[in-house]
């Protein structure tokens, strides 16, 4: 059967006709009306969730494994797989749900972590007279304010500013940008203004300010991607469906349907990743929500099967957080080659991206040295020429693949739409392909109506909107100050357990080791610059965390933020994870090993690391050399050429200072590059040489060397001669 567009007609069609015919007043009133109506419904017929707390792995792999037949079997564990099973499983079918990987271990981790309706997809809309991308924008900002109600722990709006360098833009965009506002309705979070150039300055002192005219701020929603969609995931286990990672679809299983003699599928071959333990898994209806992978499961389906997806990989890089405001985004609608960058503050670093080219589909994409590039050299054209913006500052990086629905006449993915797809195979398959983060929700209501009428089953309306996902029922901005007086932690890790766990942090908080100190009384750090704490750990595992990658990927954020942080962490975490999982000592070591490597490739640690290798060009004035040499010897009195832990420390004794010697052998690893124990002169120029063109930043070794070089020239006796000596 061909694959038809699946769309909601009330939500989409009809907006522009309706408020002409009731007057734009009425017509907001209206929409409002309607929403609150959807709120007050989904209230109204639901019962509590019949699971308390999310039932553990094994529970549910017992579970599918004992089940007859569920009703609706999804495929994949991503936001929109996720959505399908609460979706179903609200409805009162009996669901089940698997992941080869862990939740949201692919594209829906790798987000820009916008919740938004698509400013550029209105403005096609406009120009090309483009009903389906008006619709998609429309049904987008629904989906917004619906998911910043339903989880407001994990989301909230956030102003971005587009800046302005040509008169004639501002109206151009200004009418844009109210379009946007209007065409949300009810449902905008805030109206969108105008700044002047010294009021725009003022809120984004960083910002480019020559030609400045002026800027345009309109609101979107951000949110914290992975964790919105383990969200789902737990609420759909607390309902009841059976949801479980690593657990790996090998094949479908086929029947013959005794009416029409035809093949029908009937189910999945499935695998236990970590255990390697194979069962079949029935089901009346499969669900394929594998996004980047939909046709390799079509394909297992009918293998000549036409691919509908077209990969698209999109970059982003993690900056620290003084390179944008605390709140307030950037959006720069018009980059060098006509893509668009967003530059956004999130977790309190700065996130910048995204790309977007053609890939071929893995399941470890690799952000490229190229990207990178690309991305500092638009963010360099948006800000003042006083902030240096430096390579070395990137501290992670990371590539998603974005399951874009092939269009057989566009010539890039930048033409493709990001409208969602419903294919149902002549075997039954339903597959969703297609959409973006922020409308999972009604994808997942098309593709369960989908599968309800092709294969017959007994289920009412979708009843998701203005279901609460876990963590947000409960949940108050002022909820962490309850964590700091009734736990002792501190505010900021207080904050972010609220900010992550919802009503659920308290859970978190029972679990936090003491510290020994007089405060904070218990929250032991992972990574002392970061929130985290060794309580999410035990709690992780709670939510299904498997491997130390899910620990510092998606359980925290840590990956995301800061590489070198999350390797720093990584020892802890995998003792943590041992002692709660019964590792062996060779189990731990294999999760170090393959938790460093994700880090090295998909997180941007081997193109950081790059920057400084022992073929690193010197390019240093005289000037330069001489004075790094002078340094470099100060360590090195012996005049050996190399500087060891005992030169530094003998420099540190004479300034009192203490430094333990761990510490010193990491600091000194980081740069000898021939890994012989000592740093060579040449070692230390090329480093010196790396800072100065801005590959590296945040050196150790550099910043302990200049601070110690400062105070050892401070001790230098005054020369009191040219005053007579003193009084």
């Amino acid at each position: 059967m061909a694959f038809q567009k699946a769309v909601k007609g009330t939500v989409l069609v009809g907006g522009g006709a309706l408020a002409t015919v009731l007057g734009l007043s009425q017509f907001t009133h209206y929409r409002r009306k309607q929403v609150n109506l959807a709120y007050v419904e989904a209230a109204e017929c639901f019962a509590e969730p019949v699971n308390r707390e999310p039932p553990s792995r094994e529970a549910q792999l017992l579970t599918l494994q004992n089940t007859s037949e569920f009703d609706i079997l999804v495929i994949g564990g991503g936001a929109t797989g996720c959505g399908c099973a609460l979706d179903a499983v609200t409805r009162g079918l009996k669901t089940a749900l698997v992941e080869r990987d862990d939740f949201s271990s692919g594209t829906s981790s790798r987000s820009t972590k916008l919740i938004h309706g698509g400013v550029r997809y209105l403005q096609k809309a406009i120009m090309k007279l483009d009903i389906e991308q008006y619709r998609m924008v429309k049904e987008a900002l629904h989906e917004r304010a619906n998911l910043l109600e339903i989880a407001p722990h994990l989301s909230a709006p956030l102003p971005i500013m587009l800046p302005v360098y040509k008169w004639w833009q501002l109206p151009y965009y200004w009418v844009g940008i109210k379009l946007y506002d209007l065409v949300a309705g009810s449902n905008c979070l805030k109206s969108s203004y105008v700044l002047s150039k010294s009021r725009a300055l003022e809120h984004f002192p960083m910002l480019q300010k020559d030609k400045l005219v002026g800027a345009i701020v309109y609101y979107d929603g951000q949110h914290n991607d992975a964790r919105m969609n383990l969200a789902i995931a737990l609420t759909a286990a607390r309902y009841g469906a059976a949801t479980a990672n690593y657990m790996e679809v090998v094949s479908l299983l086929k029947k013959t349907d005794p009416q029409t003699g035809k093949e029908c599928v009937s189910g999945a071959r499935c695998k236990d990743v970590l255990t390697g333990q194979e069962f079949d898994v029935r089901a009346k209806c499969v669900i394929n929500a594998t996004g980047p992978f939909t046709d390799s499961v079509r394909k297992m389906d009918d293998k000549d099967a036409t691919a509908i997806c077209q990969p698209s990989a999109g970059v982003h890089i993690v900056m620290p957080g003084y390179y944008s405001p605390e709140s307030m985004g950037l959006l720069d609608p018009a980059t060098s080659d006509g893509r668009v960058i967003f530059f956004l503050p999130w977790q309190k670093m700065t996130i910048a991206g995204t790309t977007d080219s053609p890939t071929d589909i893995t399941p470890h994409p690799i952000p490229s040295e190229e990207d990178i590039n690309f991305i500092l050299n638009e963010v360099r054209n948006y800000l003042s020429c006083d902030v240096e913006v430096r390579r070395g500052d990137v501290l992670a990086a990371w590539s998603g693949i974005r399951p874009l629905v092939t269009d057989p006449k566009s010539e890039d993915t930048q033409s493709i739409s990001r409208n969602h797809v419903v294919d149902i195979s002549e075997s039954g398959l339903v597959t969703i392909a297609g959409g973006k983060w922020t409308t999972y929700r009604s994808m997942a209501e098309d593709t369960v109506n989908a599968a309800i009428k092709v294969h017959n089953l007994k289920a009412g309306p979708s009843k998701t909107v203005g279901l609460y996902l876990q963590g947000g029922k409960d949940w108050s901005p002022t909820l962490y100050i309850r964590l700091v007086q009734d736990y002792g932690l501190e505010s900021e890790v207080a904050q972010h357990l609220a900010a992550t766990y919802g009503d659920k942090a308290f859970e978190v908080a029972k679990m936090a080791s003491v510290t020994g100190k007089r405060w904070p009384i218990v929250g032991v750090r992972l990574v002392s610059e970061f929130p985290y704490i060794e309580a999410e750990v035990k709690y992780g595992i709670k939510e299904y965390a498997c491997t130390a990658v899910d620990m510092i990927s998606r359980r925290t954020r840590l990956a995301f933020l800061n590489v070198q942080a999350a390797e720093e962490a990584l020892p802890r975490i995998v003792e943590l994870m041992g002692r709660e999982l019964n590792w062996s000592e060779a189990k731990k070591q294999e999760e170090l090993e393959t938790a460093r490597k994700f880090l090295y490739y998909e997180m941007g640690y081997k193109s950081r690391s790059e920057q400084l290798t022992d073929r690193s060009e010197i390019s240093l004035l005289p000037s330069d050399i001489d004075r790094y040499k002078k340094r470099f010897h100060k360590f090195d009195a012996d005049q050996k050429g190399f500087i060891t832990i005992v030169d530094v420390q003998r420099v540190l004794e004479s300034i009192n200072v203490q430094m333990d010697e761990n510490t010193l052998h990491e600091i000194l690893n980081e740069v000898d590059l021939n890994k012989n124990g000592q740093v060579e002169l040449n070692e230390f120029l090329q480093l010196m040489s790396a800072i100065q063109k801005g590959r590296v930043s945040g050196s150790r070794l550099a910043i302990l060397m200049k601070t110690a070089e400062e105070n050892l020239d401070r001790r230098v006796p005054i020369p009191v001669d040219r005053s007579c000596g003193g009084l």
